[in-house]
């Protein structure tokens, strides 16, 4: 069994939201994030659910949220099942916060397009696919309930009052922090942290990182170990992130633009997808993963997340 749609029933739930990828469960001073096995790709959500991704995405989450927490304040309070992350209940800042730290992915496909600029960030000239930019960048992106993520500049972000200049600056440190931190861990584990993307809320006045970070749907890694000889050779870098995914629906005709129709997606390859994902969490935190099991995978969250709250005492 896989965890496509949630549908769960919580003692207390007063609201619920469904996104890409996570359920969100409402209480009064609560929220659960349930995190399902759905996979999307140029804002789509694909067919078929991946086995593992969700506790896979969860743990990873968990394990650089309570790692970080001294350098960054974020929501977390407690996951009860492996599934299933409850924190406090922020209001989301309308900005997704990407930081690149190489030139890859969207960044490296408008590049190759001619351009330079960049959500009003200039990219150096003479660069190659894969360098390193000389400082990392930060690159937001609007936060859309449905449809494209947009680029915007950080002048756009104050112009338009999404939030104000305090609240930008200090989202730009909490995020270049968090991205420094990360690559450290990254390279402990013999990989490169490329580029990844952060999300804040506010609770009671104080900005909070909230969502998951780290996870190979939020960031892209490589492997350390042969990059330089790879660049030097101009040959493709070995990586560890959800681009193979993005790569093989482009070569079956399928970027999310209109008209096009999302390939089916073969046995073998959902299969490949669930193994890349243990691997990079096997990899980027140093421990086994152990597959829970999925037979009464609904029933096994609603008693685990029923039982959190029946015992939980707010701070």
């Amino acid at each position: 069994m896989t965890l496509l749609q949630t549908g769960l029933q919580f003692n207390g739930q007063t609201g619920f939201y469904s996104g890409k990828v996570r359920d969100v469960y409402y209480f009064d001073q609560l929220i659960a994030m349930v995190v399902s096995d759905r996979i999307s790709a140029f804002d789509h959500i694909l067919p078929r659910p991946i086995p593992y991704k969700g506790q896979v995405l969860n743990q990873i989450a968990l394990h650089f949220l309570e790692a970080s927490k001294e350098l960054v304040p974020n929501w977390l309070i407690s996951s009860p099942d492996p599934n299933v992350s409850i924190g406090l209940p922020c209001e989301p800042v309308k900005i997704e916060m990407v930081v690149r730290g190489y030139l890859a992915g969207h960044a490296w496909r408008t590049y190759a397009s001619g351009k330079r600029l960049l959500c009003g960030v200039e990219m150096p000239e003479g660069m190659h696919q894969h360098d390193a930019f000389p400082m990392p960048i930060i690159t937001p992106t609007t936060k859309a309930s449905e449809g494209h993520d947009e680029d915007i500049s950080a002048a756009e972000i104050l112009s338009r009052g999404i939030i104000d200049e305090s609240t930008w600056n200090q989202m730009c440190q909490y995020a270049l922090s968090l991205f420094d931190f990360g690559q450290k861990m990254a390279n402990e584990r013999g990989l490169i942290l490329v580029d990844t993307k952060y999300e804040f809320g506010i609770y009671k006045g104080q900005l909070l990182l909230i969502d998951e970070i780290h996870t190979p749907d939020s960031s892209r890694y490589y492997y350390l170990d042969g990059y330089q000889e790879r660049q030097d050779r101009n040959e493709p870098q070995k990586q560890l992130s959800k681009e193979f995914v993005r790569e093989w629906l482009m070569a079956n005709g399928f970027q999310g633009r209109e008209g096009e129709v999302m390939p089916e997606m073969p046995d073998d390859f959902v299969k490949e997808i669930s193994d890349r994902y243990i691997e990079l969490y096997e990899l980027i935190t140093g421990k086994n993963f152990v597959k829970e099991g999925q037979e009464n995978l609904k029933e096994r969250i609603e008693k685990n997340v029923n039982t959190f709250l029946a015992n939980y005492v707010p701070a």
